[in-house]
């Protein structure tokens, strides 16, 4: 679970990597054998029982910075992603991070750019609220009304769906599997754990090697499926 590629000096959410960081994580992963793809595509590959030596790289918030830093990245390394956008805040900025300088998110162009590169493109929401904590006609409009709107925006239909700030309750599960999406990820939803909950690991500026290493081996543990969920 990546977030802004470009200059950490002033983070406090500690949720941007530099280029040359981000660069050197995607080495690591693949001198170990394992390749970068989107979320999509290894779940397909899960479901064909191919999914050995591929793990998912996700960017959230669709930060400007992506088209920029991470994608020459990704296209030297022969990786893929999914890039989770918020279709009600395009062209704008980080307005609900109190803290921090505002960063600029990617417009319809920048989006549209990333997906011809082969990106896919998900939803964050429409404009990055907590969902546990939505009325109904909010959930409504976060879920179903962001992916009709990036359906539109890209032309083709948008499948993923990642919960902003990665909280996620039964109801917001509910409400994303009626939007049609197939998958949703969160952080650490615990029990909820599963294709409309699927946990990831954040990575960071100090993720060096052996922060690396611990990651990728202590995120099996936190594997808990749930039946039906």
């Amino acid at each position: 679970m990546y977030h802004s590629v470009g200059d950490p000096s002033d983070d406090p959410y500690r949720i941007t990597v530099t280029p040359a960081r981000l660069d050197a994580q995607l080495g690591w992963l693949r001198r170990r054998g394992l390749r970068g793809v989107s979320v999509a595509d290894l779940l397909a590959a899960r479901a064909r029982g191919a999914a050995r030596g591929l793990i998912a790289l996700t960017f959230d918030d669709g930060y400007a910075d992506f088209t920029e830093h991470a994608l020459p990245c990704l296209r030297r390394w022969g990786c893929g992603a999914t890039l989770f956008v918020l279709p009600g805040r395009l062209g704008g900025d980080n307005a609900w991070d109190p803290l921090g300088p505002r960063k600029p998110l990617l417009d319809a162009d920048g989006i549209r750019r990333a997906a011809a590169e082969g990106v896919e493109i998900g939803s964050h929401g429409l404009t990055h609220v907590d969902l546990t904590a939505a009325d109904d006609a909010t959930l409504a409009a976060e879920t179903a009304g962001s992916r009709a709107r990036l359906t539109e925006l890209t032309g083709t239909a948008v499948t993923g769906f990642c919960y902003p700030y990665g909280t996620v309750d039964a109801r917001a599960v509910e409400a994303v599997r009626a939007a049609g999406y197939g998958y949703a990820c969160a952080i650490d939803p615990g029990p909820l754990t599963g294709p409309y909950a699927l946990p990831r690991v954040h990575v960071g500026q100090r993720d060096t090697a052996v922060r690396m290493l611990l990651k990728t081996r202590l995120h099996r543990l936190r594997r808990r499926p749930v039946a039906g969920v």
